[in-house]
């Protein structure tokens, strides 16, 4: 998870005693996580840029709205695996190719086999949210910057 500031505190930037609704502290929890999401794509730097395509797993994947979030603040497409729940997947397809790479088997080809993503759960960035969103993510870098020296 990242940043990696282990003592670090909550905030909720921007709230105000006539924005503090359920729904604007449910959103802003998510939208938190997902900034941490995009900055921990950004450390990736090199290795990340180009990327096409985020496969989001896990429980909050199965959320339409988290999907669209993501979408939107990475400026990237998202897509889920038919199976959301996809670490054990993961590690079995690493101990198969273990076992099979003396036969000349390859990650890639087991994964193509065994791995299948879900048409119905594509989330594509809307250029609208993407922008409102881009100028929230530099507020977000700013708040990190301040508090902890990043």
């Amino acid at each position: 998870r990242v940043p990696m500031l282990p003592d670090a505190t909550g905030d909720f930037l921007g709230l105000t005693s006539l924005n503090m609704t359920q729904a604007n502290l449910c959103r802003g929890v998510m939208e938190g996580a997902t900034f941490g999401l995009r900055y921990g794509l950004e450390l990736l730097g090199e290795l990340a840029a180009g990327t096409s395509q985020i496969r989001l797993i896990g429980g909050g994947a199965k959320s339409p709205v988290w999907r669209q979030m993501v979408a939107d603040i990475t400026n990237t497409q998202v897509i889920c695996p038919e199976i959301t729940d996809a670490a054990a997947l993961g590690a079995a397809i690493q101990a198969a190719w273990c076992d099979l790479q003396p036969e000349g088997v390859s990650l890639a080809s087991l994964c193509e086999r065994l791995v299948h993503l879900d048409a119905a759960s594509l989330a594509e960035p809307d250029a609208e949210r993407v922008a409102a969103y881009e100028g929230a993510y530099q507020r977000y870098l700013a708040a990190l910057g301040q508090r902890h020296s990043l």
